[in-house]
């Protein structure tokens, strides 16, 4: 099967980016902003999984890089989840101002 998926990859300062680039230069990926894009992946039945070990087998990856992938499962929902790394505190998260109380209860 194929399918036409995002990736997010967050790889730090050190990096593999020569290996993360060639990779997706291999698979004709699309540049959609700093660390995204879009490519079409082919799968046999998990495609998570299966992209998962075709990208530890071409990059070396850190204890801190980030990949975060954009899918449909097998009932064309949209699905997002992270294959490698986790999430992290949003930068932005704090800026909103937040409602304050007029009164406070002793």
């Amino acid at each position: 099967m194929k399918q036409t998926i995002l990736i997010s990859f967050d790889l730090g300062i050190q990096g593999d980016y020569e290996d993360m680039y060639s990779w997706l230069d291999k698979y004709k990926a699309i540049e959609c902003g700093d660390g995204v894009a879009i490519l079409t992946f082919e799968y046999n039945e998990d495609i998570a999984g299966e992209l998962l070990e075709e990208l530890e087998r071409n990059v070396d990856f850190k204890n801190k890089d980030r990949i975060f992938m954009l899918f449909k499962d097998r009932n064309e929902k949209l699905k997002g989840r992270f294959i490698i790394g986790k999430r992290k505190r949003a930068p932005w998260s704090g800026y909103a101002l937040a409602e304050e109380d007029l009164e406070i209860e002793w």
